[in-house]
């Protein structure tokens, strides 16, 4: 299989449309020979259809949701034990319950955590797309 080129911008984009919301809510695919991303959301009107030949995985790669990275709520509890392990009990009842990420940054801004958290977010998310497009035989441009 040959090695695929993207920008790397334009996957984070693809990233976080897929990762907006539940996991297939939104679906974007790489395709393997032009390295262009094509995507979709039933949310959006002004989306052009998938290719027909989108489920051919030697054409295409699905574009993976963050949760496939262990970039929801496995982030958060990794974040939780690093700096803020004292709360772990009440970060597990925060999570028991819809609404979770909103009371969770409550906590954070509360505690003076909340520009940390973004940070390490987002350190981890270019982080595991990276590994993913590594895993993938993508190469991205800058």
């Amino acid at each position: 299989m040959t090695r695929i080129t993207t920008k790397f911008k334009a996957l984070l984009d693809a990233f976080d449309i897929v990762s907006f919301g539940q996991p297939m809510e939104q679906e974007a695919y790489l395709c393997r020979e032009t390295g262009e991303i094509d995507w979709h959301s039933e949310y959006w009107d002004d989306t052009e259809p998938l290719p027909d030949d989108i489920d051919d995985p030697e054409k295409y790669i699905a574009i993976p949701h963050k949760n496939d990275l262990e970039l929801g709520k496995s982030l958060v509890f990794k974040f939780v034990g690093e700096f803020l392990p004292e709360t772990v009990g009440d970060i597990e009842n925060i999570f028991s319950r819809a609404g979770a990420y909103a009371r969770f940054k409550d906590l954070l801004e509360h505690r003076g955590l909340l520009e940390q958290w973004y940070e390490y977010e987002e350190k981890a998310r270019e982080q595991a797309l990276r590994e993913w497009c590594k895993d993938n035989d993508v190469a991205v441009d800058e």
